[in-house]
C-alpha cells in the first residue's frame, strides 16, 4: 500500500489543528494500551503525568518524542498517526514490529501543551535543558534514553511559517537534521547514519513536495537535546514540521511528517544507510528566514503631506483564547522586503492605504486597513 494511502486509512480522526493537550491524547492511548504498552514515565513542573508509549519486539530500538515545546503539536498528530498504523492490520506494520522495538513520548511537555507555550511551566526551553537537566521533564526524557538504550532517536518539533528551502521561494515545509557531535560539525559513524537516513527520507518526500524539504543548521549547542544524544553516541535526526501554502492548521504538514517515519523505519529496516551520503545531505536547500505571512506591495502612503510608494509585511502571532489558537496578524516589517516572500502577496498598484490609527502601518500594529477605500483588509485577509 503507497504512503499516502497508509497515512489517510490509519490517521487519527479525533485530533486536528494546532492546540493539542494531554487530556485530548489519553482517550488515544487508553485505546491502543491492550497489553500495558502505556507507562507514567513522569510528571511536569504541574504534577501532570508524562506518558510513554511502546509496542514492537524487534532488537532495534527507536525512541521517539514529540511536544518538547508545547505548541508543537505537528509531530505529535503524525506521531500518533503513526502509533495507529504499527495497530493496524498491514504487512508492513507487522513486519517492522518484528524488526524494532518503538518507544514514544507523544507529549513531553504537557504544561506547555496547554499553555501554548514553547517553554514549560518554569518558563524554561527543554531543548537547552539536556546539560543541566533542571526541570522534570527534561530528566524525564534522559531517564527514558538511559534504560531504554535506543538505536535511534528522533526529535520531533514544529517551526515557524518564517523558514524557506534557501532562496527558493518554496517554503520548508519539512526540514531535517543530523546535529552535529562536536564543535568542528564533524561526521562519524553516527551522525553519517542520521545523514544517510535523512537523505532517503528527502528522496521520497520530493515526490509529494518537491521543493520544499529544508536542512536545519547544524551549529552545535551541547545544551540541546539532539546533540547531546548524538555526542551520546546514538544516531539522531531532527524533524521540524513546517509550512504548507494555505495550511495553517498543519494538517497536509501532518502528512508528510508521517511518511517521513515510515520511510526512515524502511531505509533502517532494508539497511538502506551503510553508504556516504554526505554530498546529497548537503544537497538539501539549507533553512533560510525569507518568509513573511503576508506582504502587500506598492502601496501609497501619505502621511503629513508626503506621499509614498512602499511594501509592508504582516506576520501571525498565535494567541490561545478560551481553548483555541487565533492566528492575529500584525504589521512586522517595512520599505525593502525584496529578499522576501509572502504566503500571501498582494500588489495594491499603488492604491492608497487607511487605517484606524494614522493611515501608517507601524510595526506591531494590527493588521486592518482599506485601500483606496474599496478594498478591506482585516487581520490581513481581504474581506470581500
Amino acid at each position: 500500500m503507497e504512503a499516502l494511502e497508509l497515512f489517510y486509512k490509519y490517521k487519527e480522526q479525533s485530533i486536528q489543528g494546532r492546540y493539542l493537550t494531554l487530556e485530548a491524547i489519553l482517550p488515544i492511548l487508553k485505546k491502543h494500551n491492550t497489553n500495558q504498552q502505556v507507562k507514567q514515565v513522569g510528571e511536569s513542573v504541574l504534577k501532570k503525568p508524562i506518558y510513554s508509549y511502546q509496542i514492537g519486539v524487534g532488537k532495534t530500538k527507536m525512541f521517539l518524542w514529540s511536544q518538547m515545546h508545547g505548541n508543537e503539536s505537528t509531530t505529535t498528530k503524525a506521531l500518533l498517526d503513526f502509533i495507529n498504523f504499527l495497530n493496524g492490520d498491514s504487512d508492513l506494520a507487522k513486519e517492522l514490529l518484528e524488526v524494532f522495538t518503538f518507544l514514544a513520548i507523544p507529549i513531553l511537555n504537557p504544561d506547555g501543551a496547554a499553555l501554548y507555550t514553547r517553554e514549560n511551566a518554569n518558563k524554561v526551553d527543554l531543548n537547552r535543558d539536556s546539560q543541566e537537566l533542571s526541570q522534570p521533564e527534561s530528566q524525564t526524557l534522559r531517564g527514558v534514553f538511559e534504560v531504554f538504550e535506543p538505536d535511534y532517536c528522533f526529535n520531533l518539533h514544529d517551526q515557524r511559517t518564517i523558514f524557506g528551502a534557501s532562496d527558493t521561494g518554496k517554503p520548508a515545509t519539512v526540514s531535517f537534521l543530523a546535529p552535529s557531535f562536536n564543535e568542528a560539525r564533524e561526521i562519524n559513524a553516527t551522525r553519517q547514519t542520521a545523514i544517510n537516513t535523512i537523505v532517503s527520507i528527502n528522496e521520497v518526500l520530493q515526490n509529494y513536495i518537491p521543493g520544499q524539504v529544508g536542512r536545519f543548521d547544524d551549529s552545535f549547542n551541547i545544551n540541546c537535546i539532539g546533540d547531546t544524544f548524538q555526542f551520546l553516541g546514538v544516531p539522531t535526526m531532527l524533524f521540524e514540521a513546517g509550512h504548507f501554502p494555505n495550511d495553517y492548521l498543519r494538517e497536509e504538514t501532518r502528512k508528510y511528517i508521517f511518511i517521513s517515519l515510515l520511510v526512515s523505519c524502511a531505509t533502517i529496516f532494508e539497511n538502506d544507510i551503510v553508504s556516504n551520503k554526505m554530498i546529497q545531505y548537503l544537497n538539501i536547500p539549507q533553512n533560510k528566514v525569507v518568509f513573511y505571512d503576508f506582504i502587500f506591495k506598492n502601496v501609497k502612503i501619505n502621511y503629513d503631506g508626503n506621499e509614498i510608494i512602499t511594501n509592508f509585511a504582516l506576520q501571525y502571532k498565535e494567541e490561545l483564547i478560551e481553548g483555541a489558537v487565533v492566528l492575529k496578524a500584525y504589521v512586522a516589517a517595512m520599505d525593502n522586503l525584496d529578499s522576501f516572500f509572502g504566503h500571501y502577496e498582494y500588489d495594491a498598484k499603488e492604491a492608497l492605504y487607511k487605517d484606524d490609527w494614522g493611515n501608517l502601518p507601524k510595526i506591531n500594529q494590527i493588521a486592518s486597513f482599506s485601500l483606496d477605500n474599496l478594498v478591506f483588509f482585516v487581520n490581513g485577509v481581504n474581506k470581500v
